[in-house]
């Protein structure tokens, strides 16, 4: 008689827990998804109004669509799994919505790695005069465009990997996430694709932290040098350099902790046979972090994105008095 009682204990404690988690999810790609709906609203205005855009802001556009992509293709359905929704996807959706994940994952890799070789440089004299000609608006957005292309032909493998979920005792199916199953594959492809992703993956983070921690010295080092004209100065601000340098250590230190640990996770969960619900739940979280956040800090820092939103907060709180 005390079997059933642990049964049921046990079904209510993982109940418990779903709900849990699927708040949790909740919350972060509501919270993600609103701060990367208005910075897309915001270049994409500034864009149609015929201002002048620049190439950092095209940069931004482009990553916080992906973010969004993210959000939505790896969030949302993984919320609905965790508030009982198990079988919302078919064959061809679970297909697609994968993909979508895979492509707009990488895309904010290299377009993250995008803008951190844009800004490194703009401060480096020599490099920046070299590319002077070359950081043009349309150059920028010819860059993005080749991102999005790289990665839609990377991931061509990616559908034929999932199917819809499979209430199967075949063990070569694994129902990784519930609403979706991943089909056996062969182990060679499936080892020159690892290959291809973690090499493709590797460069861009190279690149990325070289050209931050570059970054980041060519800030400190004038810093150093005009530290005599801020000790002067009465206001307790800190500068722009200061500023810039906390913003580029934040974005990519955390970029990189949350990609790398997403990164480990999936390839426990790849290897393992059955996966821990909290491990597949964790590498869920992990891989919505940097999406999450970094929209807020993009925010805190652009001055442009502040003026509008103040604008807009102004407006609204005018209208509402009258």
């Amino acid at each position: 008689s005390s079997a059933p009682v642990k049964t049921n204990f046990h079904l209510k404690l993982m109940g418990s827990s779903n709900l849990e988690m699927g708040i949790i999810f909740l919350i972060q790609a509501a919270v993600g998804i609103l701060g990367n709906s208005l910075l897309f609203g915001v270049y994409t205005f500034t864009l149609f109004t015929g201002h002048k855009l620049k190439p950092k802001d095209l940069i931004l556009n482009q990553l916080v669509l992906a973010n969004n992509l993210v959000l939505f293709s790896k969030g949302i359905p993984q919320t609905m799994a965790a508030f009982g929704w198990k079988s919302f996807l078919d064959d061809p959706g679970c297909k697609v919505v994968f993909y979508v994940h895979r492509v707009s994952r990488g895309v904010a890799l290299s377009i993250t790695c995008l803008l951190s070789g844009y800004q490194a440089s703009k401060l480096h004299p020599k490099i920046s005069g070299v590319m002077g000609l070359r950081t043009s608006p349309k150059c920028i957005g010819f860059c993005c465009f080749l991102c999005w292309i790289l990665h839609l032909l990377l991931n061509t493998y990616t559908p034929m990997k999932m199917t819809g979920p499979v209430n199967s005792k075949n063990l070569t199916l694994k129902n990784i996430f519930v609403y979706c199953s991943k089909l056996p594959q062969d182990k060679l492809r499936d080892s020159l694709n690892a290959v291809t992703y973690f090499y493709f993956d590797f460069v861009f983070l190279s690149i990325m932290v070289w050209a931050s921690g570059s970054m980041v010295l060519v800030l400190l080092r004038h810093k150093q040098r005009v530290q005599h004209i801020h000790s002067r100065s009465l206001s307790p601000r800190p500068s722009h350099e200061a500023r810039a340098t906390q913003t580029i250590l934040m974005l990519v230190s955390s970029f990189v902790c949350c990609y790398c640990l997403s990164s480990i996770l999936s390839l426990c969960i790849a290897f393992i046979r059955s996966p821990n619900e909290w491990l597949v739940n964790i590498s869920v979280f992990a891989a919505s972090c940097f999406p999450t956040f970094s929209p807020f800090v993009f925010i805190s820092s652009d001055v442009h994105v502040s003026r509008f939103c103040s604008a807009c907060w102004t407006r609204k709180t005018i209208s509402l008095i009258w």
